[in-house]
C-alpha cells in the first residue's frame, strides 16, 4: 500500500508539473531524473511516467528515456477550442460562488505573477498562472468539469514557454487576469467569461506563431 501511495503522489506531482510548464516541448526525462526530482525512488518514479505515457502527456523515444510531445498546429488548434468551451463555461458559472476572499486571493497572486515576469522569471509565472485559473475554475462547484480542464492544460502546459518573452513584454496576460478580477467584483458572468477567452486565444495566437516557427526551422 506504501509503494502505491508514493506511485500515487508522485504521478499527481509530475502531473502538476508538466501542467504548469516545468518541463518544455521535447525535454527528455528519465526515471532517475524523475526519482531525483520528486524525492522518491525509482518505483513511483516509473509508475508515474508510465501512466503519463498512457495519457499521451509522456512520449517514450527508449526503453529507459520519454520526451515531452512537442505540440503540431492541429494539436495546439485542437486543444485551444476545448479550452474555451470548457474554462468559459467553468468561469462562468464561478461567478457566483466567488467571495470578497477569493477576489483578494486572485489579487494577491497577480502580484507574484507579474514579480516573476518583471524579473523574466517565467517559470515561477507559468507556475502562479495555473494557481490563478484554477482558483476560478473550482469556484463552478464541478469538479469533473475541472478534470477535464486539467487533462487540456497537462496537454498544453509544457507549449506555455512558447509565449515568452513577447507575451509577457505585450502585458496581453496581465490585462485579461485585470479583466478577470474587475468581472468577478461586478459579478459579471458574460465578462468574466470573455475575459478567460480572450486569455486563451492571446495565447493560442502567440502559440501557433511560435510552431509554425519551430516547423520552418527543420
Amino acid at each position: 500500500m506504501k509503494d502505491a501511495n508514493l506511485g500515487d503522489a508522485a504521478y499527481a506531482e509530475l502531473k502538476d508539473r508538466l501542467s504548469r510548464g516545468a518541463y518544455k516541448p521535447g525535454d527528455k526525462l528519465t526515471v532517475r531524473s524523475v526519482a531525483e526530482a520528486l524525492d522518491v525512488s525509482s518505483t513511483p518514479a516509473r509508475d508515474a511516467i508510465n501512466r503519463l505515457a498512457t495519457e499521451n502527456a509522456l512520449v517514450y523515444a527508449g526503453p529507459k528515456t520519454v520526451i515531452v510531445p512537442i505540440l503540431t498546429e492541429a494539436d495546439l488548434r485542437e486543444i485551444t477550442l476545448i479550452r474555451i468551451a470548457l474554462e468559459g463555461l467553468a468561469a462562468q458559472l464561478a461567478v457566483d460562488h466567488a467571495k470578497p476572499e477569493h477576489i483578494e486571493q486572485l489579487g494577491e497572486i497577480q502580484v507574484l505573477i507579474n514579480a516573476a515576469l518583471d524579473s523574466r522569471d517565467y517559470a515561477r509565472s507559468l507556475w502562479h498562472n495555473k494557481e490563478f485559473h484554477f482558483l476560478v475554475y473550482r469556484l463552478s462547484g464541478l469538479p469533473h468539469l475541472v478534470s477535464m480542464i486539467e487533462a487540456q492544460w497537462l496537454r498544453v502546459g509544457p507549449s506555455f514557454y512558447g509565449l515568452y518573452p513577447e507575451f509577457a513584454e505585450a502585458k496581453h496576460g496581465v490585462r485579461n487576469h485585470e479583466m478577470v478580477i474587475e468581472a468577478l467584483t461586478d459579478r459579471d458572468g458574460g465578462g468574466l467569461r470573455a475575459a478567460f477567452e480572450n486569455d486563451i486565444r492571446d495565447g493560442y495566437r502567440r502559440l501557433r506563431f511560435a510552431v509554425r516557427e519551430r516547423a520552418a526551422a527543420l
